[in-house]
């Protein structure tokens, strides 16, 4: 019975030996530190890749009753009178008198050519009027002559003094007379027919202006050869000078026929010269040519400026926008505006970064017009999102950003 009493020895409580409870802590604390520098480096990382950006927020604009954009086309400022100045007959250019960018009036002397032998030639047909003038004042003489004869004649085969043989020889060369003087007055005709000839041709050896214009090339030289047809061998000019008339200025498109039924004669629109691409001119459709290019598959569109400039210059590249005033499209049109710089051009799109939760995001946009420094977009982003207004370059999506203050 003695045995199964429990001693004192084993009714004792066991205690840890004290460098065992040491350790532990010791480990304790060095996880604890670990864990630490653990989230202080996350944290270091994190902050450290942050790119401080500025950011603007989208704003709405009103499109109830306003005009939008409902096209965009590209083409070219033409004009609709402009001329390559030539001659009528091929001659040696004497004189020239203009300059490039001259202003001309119609009928101007533009150049001379030789007429030396022309005005020979007036000379000699000038004194073959003279002398068919003379022919004729001595034919009305000898037929004066002749009907008198014819009268006595007459009188005397009344009287049984002259034979018929006198009176039909007399009465025969009062008729050759007669017809003489006919023909000759005709010759005078056609001698005065030849004089006016030969002026005209000395009068198409001066060159004038066809119009009013601006003188745009000077084509010719004195001493060269100038022909209204190609002729020898190339070395013949066929012009003097193109003049452009300065007041016929006006833009052609090449519209695609699949957009043509956006666009109507008088619409509204607006053009960008691509040498001022701030400058917005206000134009209207004047025509559509009727017939389409089947090469292309365009159809040509006429369009006419509101009020016309001295920077506007024929063959100037232009873009277009076309306008719709229509309320009911225009309500269904939700715009907003953001910071033209916002806007980058990525793979042939038109691209702004959005700040979405701290991150930069991608969005691709649509972009219908500019007003100032600031960008119209008709889709891609909503009024009240956050844009990146100068992206960094090199800027990745989901990069971590963080908004300057003002």
């Amino acid at each position: 019975m003695n045995a199964s009493k429990p001693t004192l020895d084993e009714l004792r409580i066991a205690r840890r030996p004290e460098r065992e409870l040491k350790s532990r802590w010791l480990a304790g604390l060095a996880v604890l530190g670990l864990l630490l520098a653990t989230g202080l480096g996350f944290w270091s990382r994190v902050h450290a890749t942050q790119i401080e950006v500025r950011a603007a927020p989208a704003r709405a604009i009103s499109s109830g009753g306003a005009e939008r954009t409902v096209l965009n086309a590209s083409g070219y400022v033409t004009a609709r009178r402009e001329a390559t100045v030539s001659a009528k007959v091929t001659g040696k250019i004497v004189q020239v008198l203009i300059e490039e960018g001259v202003k001309v009036k119609a009928g101007q002397v533009l150049a001379q050519l030789d007429d030396s032998n022309l005005k020979t030639s007036l000379d000699v047909t000038t004194a073959q009027l003279d002398s068919a003038r003379l022919a004729v004042e001595e034919t009305r003489a000898q037929l004066k002559q002749a009907d008198l004869e014819f009268d006595r004649t007459t009188e005397l085969a009344k009287q049984k003094i002259a034979s018929q043989s006198d009176l039909e020889k007399a009465e025969s060369d009062a008729m050759t007379l007669r017809a003489r003087l006919a023909r000759q007055v005709r010759d005078i005709t056609t001698a005065e027919r030849e004089v006016d000839m030969v002026r005209q041709q000395i009068e198409d050896m001066t060159i004038r202006a066809p119009f009013d214009g601006v003188v745009t090339t000077k084509d010719a030289q004195p001493g060269e050869m100038i022909s209204p047809v190609s002729a020898g061998g190339g070395f013949t000019r066929t012009g003097i000078c193109t003049i452009v008339d300065m007041n016929s200025i006006e833009i052609e498109i090449d519209v695609n026929e699949n957009y043509i039924n956006r666009v109507e004669p008088g619409q509204g629109a607006e053009a960008t010269l691509d040498a001022y691409p701030e400058w917005k001119i206000p134009c209207k459709v004047i025509a559509i040519i009727p017939t389409a290019d089947r090469q292309k598959a365009t159809v040509k569109v006429r369009i006419g400026f509101d009020k016309l400039d001295p920077r506007i210059l024929p063959e100037m590249s232009v873009k277009v926008a076309f306008r719709d005033s229509g309320a009911a499209a225009a309500a269904t049109t939700r715009l907003v505006l953001v910071p033209k710089s916002a806007v980058q051009n990525l793979d042939g799109r038109d691209i702004v970064w959005i700040v979405n939760n701290s991150r930069a995001e991608r969005r691709a946009v649509t972009v219908s017009d500019t007003q100032n420094d600031d960008a119209v977009l008709s889709a891609g982003v909503s009024a009240g999102e956050k844009v990146i207004a100068e992206p960094a370059a090199g800027l990745k999506d989901g990069a971590m950003v963080k908004e300057k203050k003002p």
